[in-house]
């Protein structure tokens, strides 16, 4: 990365530093198929006197989690202390999504993630794309037909190598329907996963900005957009989940359960 032109090289840096602990890779269970990308997200419920409640949830791409046996891969940074078990795996893992719309895009609430965890005796370590990150209508609106350096931050599939994870360069573009495309490359693997852009703020600074979801769509590849994604979660239910286990089986939530992650900040 250190051969990349500047502005290139501080936004991938800002990537890694700030959410390169948001990104999980998974794939259809016991086939090398259905690899894609899912990603942390934290969404701001409220501000009240006792601090901010946050939702929380996994994000990807609706084809790839409409899978029923799935299996996510534990990267050792995500979990304390380590986990001996490399695999994640989920029964009935299509059920556990909520699909936005025609959006193409998924939403699994972390809660059954976070209570398998402590059953477990350990906990997440992640770090996750949060409102102030995910972009808003009017970072959308400043996209135009002329490409715009992008990012995309995904775990790539090659053989039978560990799932990597890599910043992928290309360029984005956004047409007159509105519509937002990623403009090259789309590794095997990297479906669902987070694109980001270094929008400038003058003298040499930028804020880093997650544009949206990367969808399987041709040679130029949709992106769902992130304002579009927060509009659509205010229809999201709040219904029970189930959580993962190691072992290969995805109990069935016994007693009722609250579907979303909340925490105070």
């Amino acid at each position: 990365m250190s051969d990349l032109p500047g502005p290139s090289s501080a936004t991938i840096d800002a990537i890694v530093d700030h959410v390169g602990r948001s990104t999980l890779p998974f794939q259809r269970a016991h086939r090398e198929e259905q690899h894609a990308t899912a990603f942390w997200f934290n969404e701001l419920v409220e501000t009240t006197s006792d601090g901010e409640v946050i939702r929380q949830y996994l994000v990807t791409a609706s084809e790839p989690a409409r899978v029923e046996l799935a299996e996510f891969t534990l990267r050792p940074e995500l979990c304390a202390p380590v986990m001996s078990a490399q695999k994640l795996m989920m029964l009935d893992f299509a059920e556990g999504w909520t699909h936005l719309g025609d959006l193409g895009v998924a939403v699994m609430p972390s809660t059954g993630l976070h209570a398998h965890g402590a059953r477990k005796g350990w906990h997440w370590t992640t770090d996750e794309i949060t409102g102030g990150i995910a972009a808003t209508e009017q970072d959308i609106a400043g996209l135009g037909e002329s490409p715009v350096p992008a990012y995309l931050l995904g775990h790539v599939t090659d053989g039978d190598s560990p799932r990597e994870q890599a910043v992928v360069i290309g360029q984005i573009t956004r047409a007159g329907d509105g519509v937002v495309r990623w403009i090259g490359d789309l590794p095997q693997g990297c479906v669902g996963a987070p694109v980001f852009i270094g929008a400038p703020l003058g003298d040499n600074s930028f804020k880093l900005v997650c544009v949206g979801v990367t969808l399987p769509a041709g040679d130029h590849h949709t992106v769902a957009p992130f304002d579009r994604i927060r509009a659509a979660l205010t229809a999201v239910p709040s219904n029970s989940t189930s959580a993962p286990d190691e072992a290969g089986a995805a109990p069935r939530a016994a007693g009722p359960k609250r579907r979303w992650w909340r925490r105070r900040s």
